[in-house]
């Protein structure tokens, strides 16, 4: 198993930032996310930097850690600009970018352009043309399209990706339509668990048996696409579930040890940030980094 952190975009880099993004790396973390959102729940009134420049000035003061979005939607975003800045940072980086991927849901960048917030369906359709066309995108030099939501005219991406074909997808879904893209596109598919389970005030064990089931139905939805299930990374981005894995060391190692049986081969904390959801002793959180998978591998 890998662990990994997610480091959201909240502290301006002359005062923390870039010493988040470094200290990460010296703690051992395998890659370090941050959602690309315009504002994001509780701290739409707080400080908050866009990602691909946040993740552009990580990639200029680290080297060996991968970094990456969890997770990036078609809300506010379009392929062709998307994939001009996503190709600039795997250069950057030097060949160190994940894209993560999800349709996204209803909050406030669904409406941030002014536009009224896609119906479920219209979601889905969206974001199963945004991943196709950003496919081609990151992997044909020359890219034509005419399609329902998106098009692109003789745009030009050279020199394409560090990464060949191109830099990887780690796709959030649960849904078939989401779950197919994923089988299809994906390099990674990414859980957060179930809503349902967390929101209905589940217990570890009913989020456990969820999860088991998108497992379950990622399996039919690679045999669908004619591909092996075990090709995909298996991530899972912790903090939506009634599990508490940053209380203690102990209590990390019992999570990751339940997720590890499940199939998750990838954990990504949230980083501590005092005062909101994802408020935590960092002294633990960095004991959790530093001795937590060695202490799950000797059990």
């Amino acid at each position: 198993m890998r662990l990994s952190t997610l480091i959201l975009p909240v502290r301006r880099w002359s005062e923390g930032g870039r010493e988040v993004w470094q200290r990460a790396e010296e703690l051992g973390f395998h890659a370090a996310y941050t959602y690309d959102h315009l504002s994001w729940r509780s701290f739409r009134d707080r400080t908050w930097f866009g990602a691909v420049p946040t993740l552009t000035a990580a990639a200029g003061v680290t080297s060996r850690m991968r970094l990456g979005t969890l997770v990036t939607s078609p809300n506010f975003r379009h392929p062709v600009t998307l994939a001009k800045e996503l190709i600039s940072l795997d250069d950057i980086s030097d060949g160190r970018v994940t894209l993560g991927v999800g349709a996204g849901g209803n909050g406030f960048d669904a409406t941030a352009l002014g536009q009224e917030p896609w119906a479920p369906r219209e979601r889905a359709d969206h974001f199963g043309e945004f991943v196709s066309l950003l496919d081609r995108l990151l992997s044909e030099d020359v890219v034509s399209h005419e399609g329902v939501h998106y098009s692109a005219h003789e745009v030009r991406n050279i020199p394409g990706c560090v990464q060949r074909p191109r830099l990887p997808f780690a796709v959030a879904a649960t849904g078939p339509r989401g779950l197919n893209l994923a089988a299809r596109y994906g390099q990674a598919w990414v859980t957060t668990g179930d809503p349902k389970v967390s929101n209905g005030g589940g217990t570890p064990a009913e989020s456990h048996e969820a999860i088991r089931g998108q497992f379950e139905r990622l399996g039919k939805a690679c045999a669908d696409q004619g591909r092996d299930v075990a090709d995909l990374q298996k991530i899972m981005l912790t903090g939506f579930t009634p599990d508490r894995p940053l209380d203690s060391v102990d209590a990390f190692v019992d999570f990751a040890g339940h997720h590890a049986e499940l199939g998750i081969d990838e954990l990504v904390l949230h980083w501590p940030i005092a005062d909101s959801l994802f408020e935590a002793d960092v002294a633990v959180f960095e004991r959790i980094a530093t001795e937590g998978l060695a202490q799950l591998a000797a059990r």
